[in-house]
């Protein structure tokens, strides 16, 4: 049986970031637990200290229950090295589309996602194979494909 889990993305602003996964990938803003107005509301309960508190929405979910939770951590150091582990958004459609219609569609995802604060950083693509992707950097800098 597979397990549960959620995807917990380290970040200086955990607010933003949520906002911008959320646009990204279709998901929603998740809502506080029951009983407790926001999410800083349930983490005074568990006896965080206001220190640690981010005032605003950290926590991102699959309205269809599909994908995984997501959680933005708050971590002071920066982004120092390539991300060991990055998501892959698939936006092109299937393989039997034309590579001129799947490129289209990967590239007007990557513009609508650089509208809302990320970085194009390379075109993935060798005449002759059937593939193509854009490389992409998160506002605060971690790697992504669109494919």
């Amino acid at each position: 049986m597979p397990v549960r889990y959620q995807l917990v993305i380290d970040c200086a602003d955990p607010d933003r970031m949520a906002r911008f996964w959320a646009a990204a990938l279709g998901y929603e803003l998740a809502p506080p637990p029951t009983g407790f107005a926001t999410w800083d509301d349930y983490y005074r309960d568990l006896g965080l200290p206001e220190a640690e508190l981010t005032g605003g929405v950290d926590r991102i979910s699959d309205p269809h229950g599909g994908g995984p939770a997501i959680w933005f951590q708050v971590v002071r150091d920066a982004k120092a090295v390539k991300n060991r582990l990055h998501i892959d958004i698939h936006a092109s459609g299937d393989r039997t589309d034309p590579i001129q219609t799947r490129k289209k569609r990967v590239d007007t995802e990557a513009d609508r996602l650089a509208g809302l604060g990320a970085t194009i950083t390379c075109v993935m693509y060798q005449e002759g194979i059937d593939h193509y992707a854009v490389g992409m950097k998160d506002p605060e800098g971690n790697e992504f494909d669109i494919n």
